[in-house]
């Protein structure tokens, strides 16, 4: 039985997302991968305000899309490619990114969103190996109240915002089948509660 491919790439967390030639974005928690996009989007757009943006399907990918954008413009602004349904890519796809992964354009960030499963593997597994510059955000699914409680602790944390041990429990237990529920519960007692967050605060907006 073979090992598991070595890993000798960065990997980040959704919240620490940056920047880099390919970007890949793995695992099973969409909203915590758009965060992470979206948060690469912003550092891109801030360092430059003629930011291109792109977006390609990978499961229905046309031969040559890839190159096109990533080609240098006329006024050399910087680009950046958002690929989705990576795990569903085509051939065309697979063959023309692990091309374009030996020499990526310097102006340019690919952002490679793979949900999960094994197709793709074999680009996966070379940009893990280093090829291309690459780093990888892991976007795991928020299965356990522990993990969904770091993350909501996280997301007042980051806004600046104090909410009591009890109050932040019961959000969790609240919306404990959906992470993108609750992260979406949190933004909004962040922007429309007043002061610190306690079980009140929690019980008005949320109870029952």
């Amino acid at each position: 039985m073979a090992g598991k491919a070595k890993i000798a790439i960065e990997q980040l967390s959704w919240n620490n997302a940056k920047p880099a030639p390919i970007v890949l974005v793995s695992g099973a928690e969409g909203f915590l991968a758009d965060r992470a996009t979206q948060r690469i989007r912003e550092i891109l757009r801030d360092a430059d305000a003629s930011l291109e943006v792109s977006d390609l399907d990978a499961s229905s990918y046309v031969p040559g899309e890839l190159l096109t954008l990533a080609s240098p413009s006329l006024f050399g602004e910087p680009r950046l490619i958002r690929v989705s349904d990576v795990e569903k890519c085509n051939d065309e796809f697979l063959l023309e990114m692990l091309d374009y992964a030996e020499s990526p354009d310097p102006d340019t960030t690919v952002v490679l969103r793979h949900g999960g499963g094994v197709r793709g593997k074999k680009l996966l597994d070379t940009l893990r190996a280093g090829t291309g510059g690459a780093v990888e955000i892991v976007c795991a699914e928020l299965k356990s109240d522990n993990d969904k409680f770091d993350f909501a602790g996280n997301e007042f944390r980051i806004a600046g915002r104090k909410i009591a041990p009890s109050a932040l429990r019961s959000l969790v237990q609240a919306f404990s089948g959906s992470g993108s529920e609750l992260a979406n519960a949190c933004q909004q007692l962040i922007a429309d509660a007043d002061g610190d967050i306690t079980d009140r605060t929690v019980e008005d907006y949320y109870g029952g």
